[in-house]
């Protein structure tokens, strides 16, 4: 597997939606949502094109990431320090350096996957 992947928003985002049992924690630089046995993963869109994920215990939900594609750039995917996690990062560019916006650890990258935690 490469060390680092560099895709668009869209080819993660349609990836991510078939993966929702393989987030680990997601979030911004200001917040994390951690995934838990009894949660799942919703994924949705705003009326403004805005993407959404919600982490949803039963019908409550928990937490919400609103994802604006127009600040994302690119996705960065690497292997995290721990060999059971995958960091994808959504970055935003500025007027200095990139910076990540938004982040997605998974289980696993997008090489290395799993038939078996797919779902269907």
């Amino acid at each position: 597997m490469n060390d680092e992947l560099t895709l668009s928003l869209p080819e993660f985002w349609a990836w991510l939606m078939t993966h929702p049992n393989c987030i680990l924690r997601a979030g911004t630089p200001e917040s994390v949502i951690y995934d838990d046995p009894d949660i799942h993963w919703g994924f949705g869109t705003e009326e403004n094109d805005t993407l959404v994920i919600q982490a949803i215990r039963g019908k409550r939900p928990l937490g919400e990431i609103l994802v604006a594609p127009e600040q994302v750039a690119w996705v960065r995917g690497f292997a995290g320090e721990l060999d059971s996690e995958y960091i994808f990062e959504l970055m935003a560019e500025s007027d200095t350096e990139p910076f990540a916006a938004y982040f997605f650890v998974m289980t696993h990258g997008m090489e290395d996957e799993d038939p078996a935690a797919k779902v269907h």
